[in-house]
Order: structure tokens, then C-alpha cells, then sequence
């Protein structure tokens, strides 16, 4: 990050906008968790965004905005997926902590709560095959009230707004970009 850093600064000196989107997890089951796979999780997922921030607080222009990857796992308690979730719950206290320590310089500190997207890298990094991917889509969708699982696209555009003159007012806020999934299906997760 300190290289990125070095280049936004030579280039364009300030960085109004900084999506933190650190994200690494597993299905695993409580007996089955490791100290590696700990400290992997939580070195991507926390101290990721920890030192990712930190890096880029220098170059941040006053009235920036930091916008965090956070989860729904964090609310939700999902089978196998706790390692995950706490990582991301974790992030999330971020959100109000930073907004307060950041208020002099009027950053503003928002996160994305993403549900469940379609991404290719989803599968190799969870462990399930192409197979089991596809028939937990189908059975996802059929929880999501818009009856689709989340694009890339969909968290860009929360991402976008969040970053935007429109969302000026908004800071220290989660944006849950679920399709309504965990507001309404939560109890079937």
C-alpha cells in the first residue's frame, strides 16, 4: 500500500475517496479452525483495512470518504462462516470509531454490507466445487425478495453513492446491499 500511496501522491497529492475492500474467508467448522487460518483471515479482513487506512490517511483530502467492506455474516449467524463474521464485525466497528476520530478533517466513514454476490473467486476461496456453487446460488435467490443474487455491479453503485457529493450527509452508516435478504430471510439462513 505504501507503494500506491507514493504514486497517488506524486500524481494527484490527494485522495478523496478510499474503498478499503479486503475480504477472505472459509467455510469451517469450529473443531476445524487453526491458528493459520485465524491469522490469515484476520490479517486480510482487519489488518488489511487497519494498515490500508493508516497508509492512505496522509494523502486523504479534507472531506474524503473511507468506505469499508463490511458483511451481512456479521449480523447473521451462519453455520461454519463464524471466523468470517467475526473478521467482518470486527471492520464493521471500525465505521463509528473512525468517524469520530476522523470528524477535524470531515471524512466520512461509511461501509457496504454486502449479501450474497456472484463472483468467480467466491467459489475456489469458500472450497465448493462449480457444482455446489451453482445449486447454493439457486437456492439463494430463492431466499432474496428481488428473487436474484448481487452483481459486482450492485456493490460498485453502493460504492459510488457512498463516495458521492449525493451521500455528503452520510457518515458513520452501513449500507446493507443485500437484496433484502437478511431484513427478511434472516431466520432461514
Amino acid at each position: 500500500m505504501l507503494r500506491v500511496c507514493e504514486v497517488i501522491q506524486s500524481k494527484e497529492k490527494k485522495l478523496d475517496v478510499l474503498f478499503a475492500n479486503a475480504g477472505i474467508g472459509r467455510y469451517m467448522k469450529l473443531e476445524e479452525l487453526t491458528e493459520e487460518e485465524i491469522d490469515r483471515t484476520f490479517d486480510t479482513n482487519v489488518k488489511g483495512t487497519i494498515f490500508t487506512v493508516q497508509t492512505m490517511l496522509p494523502i486523504l483530502s479534507e472531506g474524503a470518504s473511507i468506505i469499508l467492506n463490511t458483511s451481512i455474516t456479521a449480523e447473521l449467524g451462519l453455520p461454519d462462516f463464524s471466523l468470517y463474521a467475526a473478521s467482518k464485525a470486527a471492520v464493521r466497528f471500525f465505521i463509528h470509531s473512525w468517524t469520530t476520530d476522523l470528524k477535524s478533517r470531515h471524512i466520512r466513514v461509511n461501509a457496504i454490507s454486502p449479501g450474497v454476490i456472484s463472483t468467480a473467486a467466491a467459489t475456489g476461496e469458500l472450497g465448493r466445487t462449480v457444482q455446489e456453487e451453482q445449486e447454493l446460488q439457486k437456492w439463494r435467490k430463492s431466499l432474496t425478495p428481488v428473487s436474484r443474487m448481487g452483481s459486482v455491479e450492485d456493490i460498485a453503485n453502493a460504492v459510488i453513492f457512498l463516495a458521492s457529493d449525493e451521500s455528503s450527509f452520510v457518515t458513520g452508516v452501513e449500507l446493507t446491499v443485500d437484496g433484502g435478504m437478511s431484513a427478511v430471510f434472516a431466520n432461514r439462513l
